[in-house]
């Protein structure tokens, strides 16, 4: 993938101040650094990486583990919907997966589960195991990322920065954001006999 931006704008080499040296996977125009990440990554690495890069999004390969595509997808269609959008979801898991490896991200992640069209967003920042799922167009992720200065690119930077945490802040304060009966440390028998 990210041969779908110009090769300017890839391993972009960046210092911090103790001399130590971050090479971006991509750097966009508005400044935004894309990381694609193929394996298993530490959470110290990620916390570090987020931390050095103020405007960083993940692009996290789905595939690794055979089990992760399964659980996450059951994960978005047992998930409560945000609003009057039945595409983004509050999900739930008590599995060892995607959603738990990276629910405690402060950045935008975007899970490639080997889709040619569709690409999951994860809106974390939590560590109980939940998060904001929907499926997002591939071909509009590279759109606003590829562009310059122009309204499909601050349509990113509006959604991330804006609108995406309003509409998450106004859902969970309302009862509905919490299923009754959820709890990360029951066993997913017990949690399958709620209707959410």
């Amino acid at each position: 993938m990210k041969d779908q931006f110009p090769a300017e704008c890839q391993e972009i080499i960046h210092h911090a101040e103790d001399g130590e040296r971050h090479i971006a996977d991509v750097k966009t125009e508005r400044g935004w650094v894309i990381e694609f990440q193929y394996s298993y990554i530490k959470p110290e690495e990620r916390r570090s990486r987020e931390a050095f890069y103020k405007k960083l999004v993940w692009v996290v390969n789905g595939t690794r583990r055979k089990r992760d595509r399964a659980q996450l997808i059951r994960a978005w269609e047992e998930g409560v919907p945000v609003g009057g959008n039945s595409l983004v979801r509050k999900a739930f898991s008590d599995d060892r997966g995607l959603l738990r490896e990276w629910a405690s991200s402060s950045a935008p992640i975007f899970l490639d589960l080997g889709d040619k069209e569709w690409l999951w967003w994860l809106v974390a920042k939590n560590t109980n195991g939940s998060a904001y799922v929907q499926p997002f167009p591939r071909a509009q992720f590279i759109a606003w990322h590829r562009s310059p200065a122009t309204e499909a690119a601050r349509q990113f930077d509006d959604f991330v920065s804006d609108i995406l945490p309003k509409m998450i802040a106004d859902f969970e304060s309302r009862p509905e954001a919490q299923p009754l009966g959820w709890d990360p440390l029951q066993p997913r028998g017990l949690r399958r006999s709620f209707r959410f």
